[in-house]
């Protein structure tokens, strides 16, 4: 077992890691910018290191700072949580080269699925069932000849990185000229790779990913599916599990696709593959590959009973998995949706500042995921995410009704947020019925709520 890690993470991550270290007896040390020196995630790790100012350029995006913390904190483990660093093949090389066990895939793992057309390949050789799409694409002309060949809509796609940057749907040759270069510049300012390559679009899609944990060895388990299909501009607001909308037969094929996949390079630690659903075929078409814990994990885990985070440092530690498929049993329907200290009423621009209230609602089936409480101030650095609201309940109609409570029972002041937003979307008779695609959020229920 580790004896003690870095925690190169910030917020309800870097807590939750703290915790989940702390029930095996291994020791934590965080690594902290100067604006989270005095968080609850510090308060509650065993020493805390402040390793730069407040950006994240200057703190927690530069991997030899970080790697130098864990040498000073002892640490012979290091866990990077998600976002950040958290699938950067740097990051996992440079604490190969000092000794360090990096808690994610190996560094040839990450560049094998993190660049987006390397894993496309892996899936087509793979034999994991794909959306029509280009390889590396130089200019807006290669794109608009390659639409050409599978028809429009089509969607640009950064090779280097996801979370909806570097992505733009086009339905016509016109929108892809435009679409394409404004694209390429994105990808280059987030992912400092403007490598782009272009997918064609599925519409009525829903957004499935399946959750999977590996030892290493070839033996890959999964945790059943998640339904992330409610998203604002490629970004998750709310994550279910199961997704109840799969035939029991296409869900199966859908868990062995995954397995499959991550298999075939003998994947180690946690990892998620994503799909697009095509709910009007019945198909499902593969995305990518997530290569480390996600931010909607607990969905997962409340399903399935199991802490993916305790199997991630006993994995990372060279233990082979404790379970097999045989214990992985679905039970229930659970449901997370993601507080931010956003104004939707503004176009979601961020709200820094102090909680002046913070009081979260409990209950049986209810577990809130934060380092948030009254008094904290929220800095203006970050992602604007402070809290995930989870619920647990027998069925998806039980979990609905719980989870509208829940947020009927949050209080929250000091800052805005999008409590009502959710609520309003816990209400909508097409959530309820579970009527749902990629784009209703942005095409049903924003313009009904005042967005533009």
């Amino acid at each position: 077992m580790l004896r003690r890690i870095l925690i190169a993470n910030r917020g309800e991550i870097a807590l939750r890691i703290v915790r989940a270290a702390r029930a095996l007896g291994i020791e934590s040390v965080l690594a902290a910018s100067a604006a989270d020196r005095d968080s609850m995630a510090a308060r509650e790790a065993d020493r805390t290191l402040v390793i730069g100012p407040a950006p994240a350029r200057a703190s927690y995006l530069d991997a030899r700072l970080i790697v130098h913390a864990a040498k000073v904190g002892g640490c012979d483990g290091l866990h990077p949580g998600y976002g950040f660093l958290s699938e950067r093949q740097s990051l996992a090389r440079l604490c190969a080269e000092e000794g360090i066990i990096f808690v994610g895939p190996s560094a040839d793992a990450i560049a094998a699925v993190g660049d987006k057309l390397a894993a496309r390949r892996l899936a087509q050789s793979a034999g994991v069932p794909m959306v029509p799409g280009s390889g590396r694409l130089d200019s807006a002309q290669e794109a608009i000849a390659f639409a050409g060949e599978v028809g429009f809509p089509v969607v640009t796609k950064a090779s280097a990185g996801g979370g909806g940057r570097g992505m733009v749907v086009a339905r016509n040759a016109a929108d892809l000229a435009t679409g394409f270069e404004r694209a390429a510049a994105e990808a280059r300012e987030v992912f400092g790779d403007g490598t782009l390559y272009v997918e064609k679009y599925v519409e009525r899609a829903r957004h499935v990913e399946v959750q999977v944990m590996g030892d290493g060895t070839g033996n890959i388990v999964h945790f059943g599916e998640r339904d992330c299909s409610l998203q604002r501009r490629y970004q998750k607001m709310v994550e279910e599990a199961p997704a109840i909308i799969l035939p029991d037969e296409t869900r199966g094929r859908l868990h062995q696709a995954a397995v499959d996949l991550l298999a075939a390079i003998s994947y180690r630690n946690a990892g998620t593959v994503e799909f697009l659903y095509d709910v009007d075929a019945d198909a499902f078409y593969f995305m990518e590959v997530n290569a480390r814990i996600q931010v909607e994990h607990p969905v997962s885990e409340m399903i399935t009973g199991t802490d993916l985070i305790q199997l991630q440092l006993r994995v990372a530690a060279g233990d082979a998995l404790p379970i097999d498929q045989r214990d992985v049993t679905v039970r229930g329907h659970a449901i997370e949706a993601r507080i931010l200290a956003e104004d939707p009423g503004r176009n979601f621009a961020p709200s820094p500042g102090r909680l002046t209230r913070w009081r979260p609602p409990q209950g049986p089936g209810i577990r809130l995921d934060t380092a948030m409480e009254e008094g904290v101030v929220i800095p203006p650095f970050y992602d604007s995410m402070i809290a995930k609201l989870i619920v647990h309940a027998t069925d998806r109609q039980q979990a609905v009704a719980l989870l509208l409570d829940a947020l009927e029972r949050f209080e929250v002041a000091g800052v805005a947020t999008n409590i009502d937003l959710l609520r309003a979307l816990a209400t909508h008779p097409d959530f309820i019925a579970n009527r749902l695609d990629t784009r209703w959020l942005e095409t049903v229920l924003l313009p009904g709520y005042g967005q533009r």
